[in-house]
């Protein structure tokens, strides 16, 4: 394989061993991006020469006998991370030009790990797309496919680490924009528990970077095997500084168990608001049928599941409360007129997060309170498994659609239209009760593209979907890099 393509648990030891320099691993890195890249678009902020400077320092601090978990090996950050020096723009063009002045917290754990920061990877416009494309950089392709998409919000960095460029990524999830772009393009991540890792510095410009606590989105790694996700998460989990002190380190519980046929795994594959693509069925069931192999215990159904019709409205609600805080007073009238113009039978999806958009206090106090009976549920669901397998998205990735409102935009499961933002129902399965969730490569459509599946497991038990991660990659294989001879043409 690609040198560009090892593990960074691999070039970690490799570098320790002395058999290989930080500097030779990041000129590789760069030489790979200047290869490739023009066609990917997945690098929007390069950082060659900070970066190289950076592996000096680490091949130095490898001479001294220094060992930090990440010393020396190449990496990428999303665009949406604050990075001191450089543009932080989420996409949009008014603030091209912000540059902070301080790295986010996550990026001074990267640099404190010892990891080279290569540069940042591309985003949609204010992170809100399943797609990645946006006036100031252009558009991310999926290095299996340029006619399709990479996947959103943190399509830059999926599509980075499929094609080499660097060993890990941080990205970010409130909609599956961690687990998406990885089911796309064929690759690892992991939305932690909410609140697990701190999101200081990951704020929308020119806002002051302040230890905020989300109410849905999470920060997390991306990888190439499951091994690295739990290396990087590692690095990333704990509280922000500035509220609980330097020394304050959030301790996970281990893996409920260490092999797969202690398992006991539910596994999702019908969804009461939208299809399940048959390329998406047939990942869910490789899974399905590796864990059965391996002596899990596998079951299809419980009552011990929340109501998903339910777990959608709720998730759509509170997703889109957050999308309008900021709107003209006129512009939010208007949603106000059409969510009461709603028929009191609409229980559409679209309906909801029409009145999700205009919920006053009183109302999102009782959608936060039917939360945490959803909450309860998943708690009882985990008194009896383990973890839940389900899809990320019901197809693979989909030809670039660049329909100016999202709301026009259709989604093509097997022929059958749906609306685009429906979905979004498989990542508002975790998301809205704030669980972990591993998104792992589960095989190859009819078509050749990646097909991903998520792995949800316990709230704050983190290391119990991505041991199972670690255990399917052994089954399934795991990553695999696209045969550049195979790719569509990039758009123009």
């Amino acid at each position: 394989m690609d040198e560009n393509y090892r593990s960074a648990g691999e070039l970690a030891a490799a570098l320790r061993a002395g058999e290989v320099s930080s500097a030779e691993l990041t000129e590789a890195a760069i030489a790979g991006i200047g290869r490739h890249d023009g066609e990917i678009n997945a690098i929007c902020v390069p950082d060659f020469e900070r970066a190289r400077e950076a592996a000096h320092h680490a091949d130095q601090a490898l001479g001294r006998g220094e060992d930090r978990p990440l010393l020396g090996v190449p990496v990428t950050v999303k665009e949406c991370y604050d990075v001191a020096g450089m543009p932080t723009t989420w996409g949009m063009p008014q603030h091209r030009d912000f540059v902070p002045a301080e790295d986010a917290v996550q990026v001074s754990r990267l640099k404190a790990a010892g990891a080279v920061v290569l540069g940042k990877t591309n985003v949609p416009l204010g992170l809100q797309d399943l797609q990645t494309f946006n006036e100031i950089y252009g558009t991310t392709t999926n290095p299996w496919n340029h006619t399709r998409t990479a996947g959103g919000s943190s399509g830059g960095s999926a599509a980075a680490l499929a094609s080499g460029f660097g060993a890990l990524s941080i990205g970010s999830d409130l909609a599956g924009s961690l687990r998406t772009p990885a089911h796309f393009c064929g690759v690892y991540a992991h939305k932690p528990t909410l609140g697990l890792a701190a999101t200081r510095g990951m704020v929308p410009p020119p806002g002051p970077a302040l230890p905020v606590d989300h109410d849905l989105a999470v920060v997390g790694p991306m990888a190439r095997t499951a091994r690295d996700l739990t290396i990087l998460l590692d690095v990333m989990a704990g509280p922000d500084p500035l509220t609980l002190g330097k020394a304050h380190r959030l301790s996970l519980p281990p893996s409920r168990h260490d092999r797969l046929s202690d398992f006991r795994v539910l596994v999702l594959d019908e969804h009461p608001f939208i299809a399940i693509g048959a390329a998406v069925r047939a990942g869910v069931n490789r899974v399905a049928d590796a864990l059965a192999a391996g002596g899990a215990r596998v079951e299809r159904r419980t009552p011990l599941l929340p109501d998903l019709a339910e777990a959608a409205t709720l998730y759509a609600q509170l997703l889109f409360s957050g999308s309008v805080a900021r709107f003209p007073i006129d512009a939010y009238e208007q949603l106000r007129a059409r969510a009461a113009a709603l028929s009191a039978d609409d229980q559409s999806l679209d309906a909801a997060r029409l009145r999700g958009m205009v919920l006053s206090h009183r109302d999102w106090i009782e959608v936060n309170n039917r939360r945490e009976l959803h909450r309860h549920g998943w708690r009882q669901v985990f008194g009896e498994f383990d973890a839940v397998v389900c899809p990320i998205t019901p197809t693979p990735a989909f030809p670039h659609d660049r329909t100016p409102n999202p709301l026009d935009r259709r989604l093509d499961i097997d022929g059958v239209e749906h609306p685009y933002f429906d979905q979004l129902v498989w990542a508002g399965l975790a998301t809205m009760p704030g669980l972990p969730a591993t998104a792992i490569p589960a095989g190859r459509s009819a078509e050749g593209l990646p097909v991903g599946v998520q792995l949800i497991g316990p709230a704050h038990e983190d290391r119990t979907p991505l041991r199972l991660a670690e255990l399917l990659e052994e089954h399934l294989g795991g990553f695999q890099p696209p045969n550049r001879a195979e790719m569509g043409q990039s758009p123009r």
